[in-house]
């Protein structure tokens, strides 16, 4: 598995742990507001910071994707 695939593992593991997710739950979370293109995109960026950034950091790409309610 390329550094990409295995740091995407990563996140998704994290992230699950921190927000109590099934396996089912995440993936549906992450292929609803693309996080997976998200993670894999800003690779370079996120790698080099810590766990707790990158869990705030993927909620509020999911937050800025989801619609407002007036």
């Amino acid at each position: 598995m390329s550094s990409q695939g295995n740091f995407m593992v990563f996140c998704a593991e994290q992230y699950k742990a921190a927000k109590n997710l099934t396996g089912k739950q995440l993936s549906e979370l992450f292929t609803k507001y693309r996080v997976w293109e998200y993670v894999y995109t800003c690779y370079e960026a996120l790698h080099t910071t810590g766990t707790n950034y990158i869990i705030q950091d993927i909620d509020l790409y999911i937050e800025a994707r989801q619609p407002v309610m007036s």
